[in-house]
């Protein structure tokens, strides 16, 4: 489980308490302001306790949906436009229209800790709506890997998403031309 300074102070009592569980080994500080009751917690389960507002999304999303075996670089997280930016160099930030931003996103477990993830759904209009901004050879790869999901996707929700989306026509279009 994971636990901000304020979870520790409450659960604990103080700072010197903390540090004392710490010391004990009952406790793991696993970066500043993040702890932890296990000493070994994967780097998205953080990013998304920091971040809880955010959604994964891209390649981050892609690779957590076996879209693709390409690992990212980064975490890619999707906020609400007025979000404030994250300074956070493991991070890139996508800023989302308001009344899109929250479409298609779930709550989902990452070995075991929860991370906010858009559904499979809303990804396939995320690869389309991105086509320009991401490699060719992995845009085919996972093109090629959502033909293969076609018969276990909602198609209503990926009409829905396409149809609230910004570039709406162009991701109908490609979606007729290039999934369907």
């Amino acid at each position: 489980m994971l636990m901000s300074r304020d979870d520790c102070l409450r659960r604990y009592g103080s700072d010197y308490l903390t540090a004392q569980q710490i010391k004990a080994g009952q406790l793991f500080q696993i970066e500043k302001g993040v702890y932890s009751d296990q000493e070994c917690v994967p780097e998205q389960a953080v990013i998304a306790f920091k971040y809880p507002k955010a959604i994964m999304t891209m390649t981050s999303a892609f690779y957590h949906h076996g879209l693709t075996d390409v690992i990212p670089d980064k975490f890619d997280l999707a906020t609400d436009r007025d979000a404030a930016k994250i300074r956070d160099s493991r991070v890139h930030q996508y800023f989302m229209p308001h009344d899109f931003c929250e479409d298609g996103a779930e709550l989902a477990d990452a070995q075991g800790y929860p991370i906010r993830v858009y559904n499979r759904e809303r990804m396939l209009i995320e690869l389309l709506r991105n086509k320009a901004t991401i490699p060719f050879d992995l845009y085919k790869e996972i093109l090629l890997n959502y033909r293969k999901l076609l018969p276990q996707l909602d198609i209503q929700k990926i009409q829905d998403y396409a149809m609230a989306s910004p570039k709406s026509n162009m991701v109908m279009n490609a979606l007729q031309m290039e999934v369907m």
